[in-house]
């Protein structure tokens, strides 16, 4: 499968203009300004409570800011909602087949039967869950759920794919079929934007680090630098350990 914005432009980069959010008088998310283009993979880190979850809500126009901007800023077409998908923690099950569940998100974006039928063998496929096609989806294990929650936002051939904690619930084996499926899904053209709590999975996914601390973005920077040399000291001792809060 390969995405594909030859037709419609790209609504890529994302930029975040002083991106604010409080609530009841608590700021969460604190003037972040970040410009996010579309080859990198970019992993949100940081320790608990540091809005990362809150950040990728508030990209993918699930929480409106109180303050500054969200803007695609790219020469594509269309409404910007409809070129991303996101992926949660523990994605919700449709009570219907695997396939049914891909089929349901492939209706709601107006695809006829055809279209459906042949976007649903592709993608099950392509996962890896073809064999549990006309299983119902929620009796499959929580690695199959997380795989066919990708499965059913990749059908809709995002531009960009937000992915929150994609693997914190899952074993070691779903954790990497889960992040095998995720490189598969970055190589097919779509731009992946993902927060996780594990050192070791950025390491093997990010391409660039947005480091957040108490709601402030204080480190922008390619993986490789961030890993190999952090330029603050919060970040140091993040990856330490030693920050956890």
């Amino acid at each position: 499968m390969t995405h594909t914005t030859k037709e419609s432009g790209s609504i890529l980069p994302l930029k975040l203009d002083n991106l604010t959010y409080a609530l009841r008088g608590e700021l969460l998310v604190a003037g972040i300004n970040a410009e996010l283009v579309a080859t990198a993979r970019t992993v949100i880190l940081g320790p608990n409570g540091a809005g990362k979850s809150l950040l990728l809500r508030l990209c993918h126009g699930l929480i409106q800011p109180t303050g500054g901007s969200v803007r695609w800023c790219g020469r594509g077409t269309g409404a910007p909602a409809l070129r991303q998908a996101m992926v949660f923690q523990r994605p919700v099950m449709l009570r219907r087949s695997a396939a049914g569940n891909v089929d349901f998100a492939l209706k709601l974006r107006g695809k006829n039967r055809e279209q459906r039928r042949q976007k649903v063998g592709d993608v099950l496929a392509a996962t890896g869950l073809a064999h549990l096609a006309h299983q119902p989806a929620r009796v499959l294990s929580g690695g199959e759920q997380q795989r066919l929650a990708l499965a059913r936002a990749w059908a809709l051939d995002p531009e960009v794919l937000f992915l929150d904690e994609p693997t914190a619930s899952l074993d070691p084996a779903s954790t990497r079929s889960v992040e095998e499926l995720i490189g598969a899904i970055h190589r097919s053209g779509t731009k992946i934007i993902m927060t996780t709590h594990d050192l070791g999975q950025a390491r093997r996914l990010a391409d660039e680090i947005l480091f957040l601390y108490h709601g402030c973005l204080i480190e922008a920077r390619p993986a490789e630098a961030f890993f190999s040399g952090p330029a603050t000291q919060e970040a140091t001792a993040f990856l330490r350990g030693e920050l956890t809060w």
